[in-house]
Formats: C-alpha cells, structure tokens, sequence
C-alpha cells in the first residue's frame, strides 16, 4: 500500500487532491454573510463621513442635506438573484436629500438634532456589524484550530 486509506486512491493523486469539475463553484471560507457585513460596516462609514458633512456645513447658507442609503442599497444586492455578485458590484454614494425643505432662514436643509440622532443611530449600526463580523471570524479561526 502506498500510505493511503483503503478507497483513497482512485481519488488523488500524487500531485493532490483532483480538480473541481467545471462549473462547479469555488468553495470559498467566506460567504455572502460575511460580504454583507462587509459592505454594511462600508456603507455605514459611507453615510456617517455624509452625516459629519451635513453637521460641519449646517451653517454654509444654502447648503443642501446629503446622506446614503446604504440599507436600501443592501436589500436591494440581497434580495437579487445573483447575491454575491451583486454585493460585489454594491457601491454607496451621498445624494441630496430632496424629502427636506429649508430648515432655516438661509435656505440651508440642515437639521442639527436630527444629523446628531442620525450620526448616533449609524455609528451603532456600523458597530453591530462590525462585532458580528468579528465575531465570525473568532469562529473561523477557533474552527481551524487557531483558539480563541
């Protein structure tokens, strides 16, 4: 016997294990729950640098509100076909907010309590994702025998 396990030789070789069948897909150690996280902790630092612009220029007169829609855009990769894909290609950019008018005499669409609560509810956002994300990756690494 040449080391291998009874049954074991039709299936490597002596140059490794066979190759995958084509079409067959890659496997891979993260899945598209661990892209998720990563494009959410991304679109979530995306929308707080908008929510720290809006405070910084709430008194630039005339200056509109900015912010993403990171959720949507999300729901929106996670809910097509091709998941990962779409993830892949997911991409978060500030856009005026037209659903607020002028909050202030000088035409600037800025709320400062409202950017604060905002700024607040996204920065938890960002860290829950981020400590489900890490915790995941405790996991992986306890699994490969890597400890805690």
């Amino acid at each position: 016997m040449n080391g291998m396990r009874p049954g074991m030789e039709s299936h490597w070789s002596k140059e490794g294990p066979p190759p995958l069948p084509s079409g067959d897909p890659v496997p891979v150690l993260f899945d598209t729950t661990q892209l998720a996280l990563e494009r959410a902790i991304s679109g979530a630092s995306t929308r707080q640098e908008a929510l720290a612009a809006n405070i910084a220029n709430a008194d630039t007169p005339g200056y509109q509100r900015v912010d993403v829609d990171f959720h949507g855009a999300l729901a929106a990769a996670m809910g097509s076909s091709d998941r990962r894909s779409a993830l892949e290609r997911t991409g978060f950019t500030p856009t005026v907010d037209k659903s607020v008018g002028a909050m202030r005499a000088d035409g600037s669409t800025v709320d400062m309590d409202a950017e604060q609560a905002k700024l607040a509810a996204n920065a938890l956002d960002q860290q829950a994702a981020v400590q489900v994300a890490a915790s995941r990756i405790q996991i992986l690494k306890f699994a490969i025998g890597g400890g805690a």
